[in-house]
C-alpha cells in the first residue's frame, strides 16, 4: 500500500520535503553536522562536489574522496531535527518515491554524527574527541516509535534508579547503542570512550542555569557518578541517542563522534573551538577515505 501525501511529503520536482533531495544527490555514507557553516568545512576535502543542496537549515553537499561517495548534512540542533534527517534520508534509499512503496531490498546506511559536546568528566577536558559508545536520551523522542528494549533497556533502568534519591529524572529515558564495528575500525584510538547523554535542549535540560529556575540543582552530580558495565557518561549534547535509535529501528549503521568544547564538570571552554572541530574533521574523513573498497 502506497503511502499517502500527507505522509511522505514531496516536493514539486519529487524531493523529500524538507532536505530537497533526489535519489541522485545523496550518497549511502552521510556525515550529519549540526551547524550548517561546517558542512563546507566538510567538503572542503573532497576531490570533487557533485551537487550542493539547501533549504532552510538543511545543506546538502555529495562528492568523493578517492573512491568513497559520501554526503554532509547539516541537521540544524536538537533530536527533532535529526528526526526529520534519518526518516527522510532513509525514505530517499528506501522507498520508491514515484510509487510511494516501500522498496523490496532495502539500503543499509552509513551514519556519522560528527559534532560538538559537553565534557561531563573531569578526565575529559576541553579539546579532547569523545567516540559514543551508546546514548543515553531524555529527549523523548523514541517514546514514539515501537521501541520498547530501548526505554526497557537495563541501562536505561538502571541510571532511573540511581536518580530516585533526587526525586527521579526530569523524563523516562531510553538507551541505544552505537554501531561497536564503526567504534572499533575507525574511533578506537585517540578517543575517550563512554556514554553519551541526549537531551531536548541547551540549558536547564542540561543542568544550566541562567535566569530561569532549573528544577534539578544536582541533576549533573548524579550523571557524572552514574556508572554501568564500567561505562561513565562522557558528555551532553542533542543528537546521538536520537541518531542511534532511528538507525537501529531502520537498520543503518551510525556512530558519533564529538569535540568537547567545554568541560562541565571544571568550567572550562575551549580557547579555540573551532581547531578541535577541524581536526576532528580531518581525522573522520581520512578514516571513512581508508575505509572504501
Amino acid at each position: 500500500m502506497p503511502f499517502a501525501p500527507s505522509e511522505l511529503i514531496l516536493n514539486p520536482d519529487g524531493s523529500v520535503y524538507h532536505l530537497h533531495l533526489r535519489p541522485e544527490q545523496v550518497a549511502p555514507t552521510i556525515i550529519t553536522v549540526g551547524d550548517p557553516d561546517r558542512v563546507a568545512k566538510v567538503s572542503r576535502y573532497f576531490d570533487a562536489v557533485e551537487c550542493r543542496v539547501q533549504k532552510r537549515e538543511f545543506i546538502t553537499h555529495t562528492g568523493r574522496i578517492g573512491r568513497l561517495r559520501l554526503s554532509v548534512i547539516s541537521s540544524g540542533i536538537g533530536p527533532d531535527n535529526i528526526d526529520i534527517v534519518v526518516n527522510e534520508v532513509d525514505a530517499v534509499f528506501n522507498i520508491d518515491l514515484q510509487t510511494r512503496q516501500p522498496k523490496k531490498e532495502p539500503t543499509t546506511l552509513t551514519f556519522v554524527r560528527l559534532g560538538t559536546a559537553g565534557g561531563l568528566q573531569p578526565e575529559v577536558p576541553a579539546d579532547s574527541f569523545v567516540a559514543s559508545v551508546g546514548g543515553l536520551g531524555f529527549d523523548g523522542l523514541l517514546l514514539a516509535y515501537q521501541a520498547e528494549p530501548m526505554w526497557k533497556h537495563p541501562l536505561a533502568t538502571a541510571l532511573r534508579q540511581h536518580f530516585e534519591p533526587a526525586g527521579g529524572l526530569l523524563a523516562a529515558p531510553y538507551y541505544a547503542s552505537g554501531d561497536t564495528a564503526l567504534l572499533a575500525n575507525w574511533f578506537s584510538k585517540g578517543f575517550h570512550h563512554g556514554y553519551t547523554a541526549t537531551h531536548g535542549g541547551f540549558y536547564a535540560p542540561q543542568g544550566r542555569q541562567l535566569r530561569a529556575p532549573r528544577r534539578l540543582a544536582n541533576y549533573l552530580d548524579y550523571l557524572q557518578t552514574f556508572e554501568y558495565e564500567g561505562q561513565r557518561i562522557l558528555n551532553l549534547e542533542m543528537e546521538t541517542a536520537a541518531l542511534f535509535g532511528l538507525c537501529q529501528l531502520l537498520g543503518h549503521r551510525a556512530a558519533s563522534v564529538s569535540a568537547i568544547i567545554a568541560n562541565r564538570a571544571l568550567g572550562r571552554f575551549s580557547d579555540d573551538p573551532e581547531a578541535a572541530v577541524q581536526r576532528l574533521i580531518e581525522y573522520t574523513l581520512e578514516r571513512l577515505s581508508a575505509s572504501a573498497p
